[in-house]
């Protein structure tokens, strides 16, 4: 218990990547990792798409500078050789909290393997588009998906930031 509340204290959003791959079966731990995450009456209403295709992955750091507001050569995922999309049925009424822990159990196993993650946002405007319903269609996704987030992963080329002081008062206690 002691090493699982050290990984949750010291894991932090990582924005330095190395360009090194993940190897696969390194990936294939963490999206075990986040296929067991809790779901909303164990529906398991989300799904999970690898990107480690270099001509892929520089295609949604064009679309999402795009959405994100950002000049052209700018990498909202920093440089991360591999992203994990984490997407859950639209008609779910529980969609964004059930991909939120998928993304949270993805970025733990992460750092429990050595690797740094950073939540990367603009996913439900990627796949709003036509663009983003025609990758679905290619994976043979027919149903319809939100984008919860994408998982920045890869190695750390910086040190990653120590964690912030906990503000306090954010506790209340009923006995």
């Amino acid at each position: 218990m002691e090493n699982l509340l050290e990984q949750l204290k010291s894991r932090r959003s990582v924005r330095s990547y190395k360009a090194d791959p993940v190897p696969q079966e390194i990936l294939d731990r963490i999206i075990e990792a986040g296929l067991y995450a809790p779901s909303g009456k164990g529906q398991q209403n989300t799904i999970i798409i690898q990107v480690t295709d270099p001509a892929l992955r520089a295609e949604i750091v064009r679309r999402n500078c795009e959405i994100g507001g950002w000049e052209a050569g700018f990498d909202p995922f920093y440089g991360a050789p591999a992203m994990l999309i984490v997407l859950a049925r639209k008609d779910w009424p529980n969609r964004v909290y059930d991909g939120s822990v998928v993304m949270e159990n993805l970025m733990l196993a992460a750092h429990a393997l050595g690797l740094g993650s950073c939540w990367i946002h603009r996913a439900r405007e990627e796949f709003e588009t036509p663009w983003g319903k025609e990758l679905l269609k290619s994976l043979g996704i027919e149903e319809e998906y939100e984008g919860v987030g994408h998982c920045a992963l890869g190695y750390a080329g910086d040190e990653p930031p120590k964690a912030a002081a906990r503000k306090e008062g954010r506790v209340f206690y009923i006995k």
